[in-house]
């Protein structure tokens, strides 16, 4: 067995691997342009952030010992994942490491955010944080159309309030509206929908008091229900186009007919808190009462005019808790810890570790219009985004005294494998015209297994996320996978590698360089040389260390 790899980071690269990668010293610069005055605002705003910040974390002798800067290469790997959601391209590494520039971490951040693949990566994101914790498995028919309108909303810019009002206010064809998916994924259920909204918007587990008192939030049952009070007359409805494709529609249920919706007797378009002394009861009929200003509605107010006014109330600047449940999602994600932990749990009565800092850095984010790019441009110009990364202690460390390192979630590990092995989807995307359900079937192509095999609900803290047997098994035994790696295969990348240079060590460097985004260690190299040298098959030997590296904890894991 080939010995598993080191999760260390070399110095950035030699001259020698520039000429390797095919690159010629001019190519070395990136994209130099003026910098818009949000990014301007942003690296403002992230020095004054590690300012507070500091002076909120524990400076005592039992506290952790703040990390180092981290460096070049490791850089390079983790924004590139955590932006685009793939690795760095050797060419890429190579040249940002001989880059002499003081700002072109800041200018690599620039290039990201304006790589269309950055709508694509956190739209998968987006989508898994509706959908994970669906009610029916139907839904699973907006999968595609929900990531397309969140590629498209997030890659042109579109503020979190815009994007948050289409998925409380959306209607249509579910195939084709993808803001529909928060809707569907609860089946038109109004208190499961209100759940959602709350926790998905707000970081406030509402649902918590459906059936009683919140236990240790001031959130009454009478809050809960008032918040289900604006989804009575909204629906799922099946649909069925001429082609007879099965497919779902969102849609007003404003008239008091008939309706299978436990939503009061004789189907009642308004929403009923149930008797809990007596469930046959009609129960009590609700008022829509938005619980965080108390704003409220009148009864047979039509549904469009409800969600709408729901939308305006939750997006609105006064409501803090808004911009505060993105930005400590969003620092959770590029930090490896939030502000609040769970990252879904906020509220008046959560204490927040830094509260000044999230305080600041979520009022700053509504004064910039909700702005994503901006919020992801501010965060990664900290120090404390910027640390080099370090497991948590057990004893209990410093928050935010190193960066996390987390497991990648399941599109990311096969975009990094795309990347590394070369693969074209487009091979494996499903026949021209076929949609909906038809699509669904489709999810039997390698992506959807990976997906279905690495998924996690990206809410859940990191350290509940453990890796799998199917796991090992989908990484060390997928056909799919050994094919892309084979020496043999002539699409392969270590095929056209082999046939391209006699070279050992430029051939292991490629490979290092293309799965973990850096030169091996010494140690590294000696220990691959060895095993050519050793082996009968030079070709096997490339692929036994193909094999180790994407087997790797280095190469599953963003640091």
């Amino acid at each position: 067995m080939f010995p598993a790899v080191s999760t260390r980071f070399r110095v950035p690269l030699a001259m020698g691997v520039a000429a390797a990668a095919g690159l010629s010293i001019s190519m070395i610069g990136m994209i130099r342009a003026e910098q818009d005055p949000a990014s301007a605002s942003a690296l403002v705003l992230a020095q004054t952030i590690d300012t507070q910040l500091r002076a909120e974390l524990p400076t005592n002798a039992d506290s952790m010992p703040v990390a180092g800067r981290t460096d070049d290469e490791a850089f390079l790997r983790r924004a590139s994942q955590d932006l685009v959601g793939a690795l760095p391209t050797p060419a890429e590494i190579t040249a940002f490491a001989l880059d002499p520039a003081a700002d072109k971490r800041d200018r690599a951040v620039e290039r990201l955010l304006a790589d269309p693949r950055y709508g694509e990566n956190w739209a998968r994101y987006f989508r898994d944080m509706i959908l994970f914790r669906r009610t029916d498995d139907r839904s699973l028919i907006t999968r595609q159309s929900v990531t397309k309108f969140l590629t498209e909303q997030l890659n042109q810019g579109a503020g979190w309030d815009s994007i948050a009002k289409a998925f409380i206010t959306a209607s249509g064809d579910v195939r084709e509206n993808g803001n529909t998916a928060l809707i569907m994924a609860q089946m038109g259920q109004a208190v499961d929908i209100a759940a959602e909204t709350a926790r998905i918007f707000l970081g406030i587990q509402i649902q918590c008091a459906q059936c009683h008192d919140h236990k240790t939030d001031r959130w009454t049952r009478e809050q809960f229900h008032e918040l289900a009070a604006f989804f009575p007359r909204v629906t799922v409805r099946p649909v069925r186009d001429g082609e007879k494709r099965v497919s779902f529609a969102i849609a007003s249920r404003d008239a008091g007919r008939p309706s299978k919706k436990p939503n009061g007797k004789n189907g009642s378009p308004e929403h009923f808190m149930p008797d809990l002394q007596d469930p046959s009861a009609a129960g009590t009929q609700m008022t829509p009462v938005f619980f965080v200003s108390g704003q409220k509605l009148e009864l047979g107010t039509k549904d469009a005019d409800r969600r709408q006014q729901l939308a305006e109330w939750i997006t609105a600047p006064s409501n803090p808790w808004f911009a505060k449940a993105l930005v400590n999602r969003m620092w959770a994600e590029l930090v490896g810890h939030g502000f609040y932990e769970p990252i879904d749990d906020l509220g008046p009565d959560r204490t927040p570790t830094a509260p000044k800092t999230i305080e600041l850095l979520s009022q700053e984010f509504a004064n910039h219009r909700y702005d994503v790019k901006w919020l992801l441009r501010t965060i990664m110009a900290t120090e404390a985004y910027q640390r080099a990364s370090r497991s948590p202690n057990e004893e209990g460390p410093t928050t935010f005294a190193a960066n996390c390192p987390q497991p990648l979630r399941a599109d990311q590990v096969f975009s990094a494998l795309a990347a590394a092995l070369a693969i074209d989807e487009s091979q494996f995307a499903p026949p021209a015209g076929q949609q909906g359900l038809g699509a669904q079937r489709f999810a039997r192509g390698p992506r959807a297994e990976f997906e279905r095999t690495f998924g996690y609900d990206p809410s859940a803290p990191r350290d509940e996320v453990a890796a799998s047997i199917p796991q090992a098994l989908l990484m060390m035994n997928s056909p799919f996978l050994n094919r892309a790696i084979s020496a043999k295969n002539s699409n392969t990348v270590l095929n056209k590698l082999l046939a391209e240079n006699a070279d050992d060590e430029t051939i292991a460097t490629e490979l290092y360089l293309r799965c973990l985004a850096r030169e091996p260690e010494q140690v590294e190299l000696a220990t691959c040389l060895s095993y050519v040298t050793a082996s009968p098959d030079r070709a096997e030997a490339f692929e036994d260390i193909l094999w180790a590296l994407v087997n790797s904890t280095e190469f599953t894991r963003r640091k």
